[in-house]
């Protein structure tokens, strides 16, 4: 254990848990306490707190984007008009209401933020782009890179 998670109020089992949960998501709390050595009313307990203290913000199914239609990996980076606080929060409720947008990162270098997204194919992001992603207030320029092949994607955290 890190001198970090002492002083962020997490203990070895603790850590086991969010551990195991972030493996999988789809532990049953016997599974899981008979995992990190506790009872399983002790393991509810602690993963409640985890839940309710944010260390945990969701559980989710992770979905094959092939089977359903969006193989298809793009990152777009987006360059503002103009680097104003009133420009960036405009951009970034508007990005937050796109469906298609899977993450939006604001970055430092050549562009502003960087978008990912999944779509079926290279037609299907041009009419997105068309129609969605230049429509954003404040977009002066984007780049778009079509990934070739995914090394590393949702990887879990190493901590």
């Amino acid at each position: 254990m890190n001198a970090s998670s002492v002083q962020s109020g997490l203990d070895r089992i603790d850590l086991r848990i969010l551990r195991l949960l972030q493996t999988n998501g789809r532990l049953s709390n016997a599974e899981l306490a008979q995992a990190v050595s506790v009872s399983p009313a002790t393991c509810h307990r602690r993963t409640q707190r985890l839940f309710a203290e944010g260390y945990v913000s969701g559980v989710r199914a992770i979905i094959a984007p092939g089977k359903v239609r969006k193989g298809a990996l793009v990152i777009v980076g987006v360059v503002l008009d103009r680097s104003t606080p009133e420009s960036f929060t405009a951009f970034e409720r508007a990005v937050a209401r796109l469906d298609v947008v899977l993450d939006c990162h604001l970055v430092a270098g050549d562009f502003d933020y960087f978008l990912k997204i999944r779509v079926g194919d290279m037609e299907d992001f041009n009419r997105i782009h068309g129609e969605r992603l230049i429509a954003l207030p404040g977009v002066r320029q984007t780049r778009t890179f079509f990934v070739m092949k995914e090394v590393a994607d949702n990887r879990e955290l190493a901590f």
